[in-house]
């Protein structure tokens, strides 16, 4: 199963706007709102992933990955 986040949308004029609710930073917009949850799940994915290689590239050699569950 993977994780599952919020995503918060909301119509301003002619655009949908949206945002992920957990990661700070992760927001866009889009002309229809089937195409604005594309792109959050698109960014989303971009924006954890340059996470996961900052950490690595932080922690140096040696280090131990574990996976943590809420």
């Amino acid at each position: 199963m993977g994780a599952t986040y919020t995503a918060i949308l909301k119509q301003s004029g002619a655009w949908w706007i949206g945002w992920i609710a957990e990661v700070p930073g992760v927001n866009c917009q889009e002309r229809t709102k089937e195409a604005l949850q594309e792109t959050l799940r698109l960014t989303l994915r971009e924006a954890l992933e340059l996470s996961r290689h900052t950490a690595r590239e932080a922690a140096g050699e040696g280090y131990e990955e574990v996976v943590i569950a809420l």
